[in-house]
């Protein structure tokens, strides 16, 4: 009981997709937003439009990782859905709480790669190498555990 108090950290999270799941240090753009039509009747004689739902818009979502020997994954991904249309697939990212179990689930629809960006190379940083892949998609869809 005393758990639902407080916010969930967002740092403990997993990434799986179709034929794997791998360890991110970065989850970006889980968003979504609707358009809005303005409509008035031709009748209305209070002057003023109405606003209604319309088509839902998202971004891309981002995903860092670090960059390790032999894991070309990301970019063989990227290569195929070039001439693979159907190399698209569900990610689903699940925030955990302390025990490994999901807390919030997201599903993006439809997912695949439409940029790929290696690390940056500096002789005198101190950091891990990080790479960068944005995946395009058709929804989000969340689910809280």
């Amino acid at each position: 009981m005393a758990n639902e108090l407080w916010p969930i950290p967002k740092f403990h999270f997993t990434v799986e997709w179709e034929g794997g799941e791998s360890g991110f240090q970065e989850v970006s753009g889980l968003e979504m937003e609707s358009q809005f039509i303005e409509y008035r009747s031709g009748d209305d004689n209070t002057f003023v439009t109405q606003k209604i739902p319309g088509l839902k818009k998202h971004g891309t979502v981002t995903l860092k990782k670090g960059t390790f020997r032999g894991d070309n994954q990301m970019w063989e991904w990227f290569t195929d859905v070039q001439t693979n249309p159907n190399r698209r697939m569900d990610v689903t990212i699940s925030l955990l709480d302390e025990e490994n179990s999901p807390v919030i689930v997201w599903t993006i629809r439809n997912a695949f790669p439409v940029k790929v960006t290696a690390t940056d190379l500096k002789a005198d940083a101190n950091e891990v190498a990080v790479e960068t892949i944005e995946l395009a998609h058709e929804g989000i869809e969340q689910e809280a555990q």
